[in-house]
């Protein structure tokens, strides 16, 4: 008898406080271009729309919504988009906290969208090169090294629980 792995989906955690005053914040900034126009400053319209649509970019493309552990493969899931990483391709996986992380990647700089909802895109780091990074929170990060390829830095909910999934198999 064949025993099958369940099919597991992890939504994005919660964002953490300091990541949700930013997202607040960033959020009035569309707002207040708006009122701004309806004021009679109509110029400020322009970035109104601007700023809302990549905003919806962020929110689309960027930021994923679930994690899906499968039996053969690992995916991230994005309204628009998704990525499928075979399981054979992780070499280990480990749930890491700030300190932790901060003595693994030494100084990082992120490269994609920042501060609504999150850090999404590529984190440059001095000691581990580009990683992809998905992050809600500033805690509980999951580290997902592959053998052919960057590594992925999450943050699932549930971390030790996607862990176990991901890793035991």
């Amino acid at each position: 008898m064949t025993t099958h792995t369940p099919v597991r989906t992890f939504q994005l955690a919660p964002m953490s406080p300091m990541i949700l005053v930013l997202t607040l914040v960033l959020l009035l900034l569309p707002v207040g271009f708006f009122v701004a126009a309806m004021a009679g400053l109509r110029f400020h319209l322009a970035p109104c729309f601007v700023v809302t649509a990549i905003y919806a970019w962020i929110w689309l493309r960027f930021r994923p919504t679930h994690f899906v552990v499968r039996e053969q493969a690992f995916e991230v899931m994005w309204p628009l988009k998704h990525r499928v990483i075979p399981r054979n391709s992780i070499s280990n996986v480990r749930l890491l906290d700030q300190d932790t992380l901060k003595q693994e990647i030494g100084w990082g700089m992120r490269i994609g969208a920042g501060g609504l909802g999150g850090g999404f895109g590529w984190l440059w780091t001095k000691r581990r090169g580009v990683v992809q990074m998905y992050v809600s929170r500033t805690d509980r990060f999951v580290w997902i090294d592959c053998k052919h390829g960057r590594p992925w830095l999450i943050t699932p909910e549930q971390p030790d629980d996607f862990v176990r999934a991901l890793w035991s198999g």
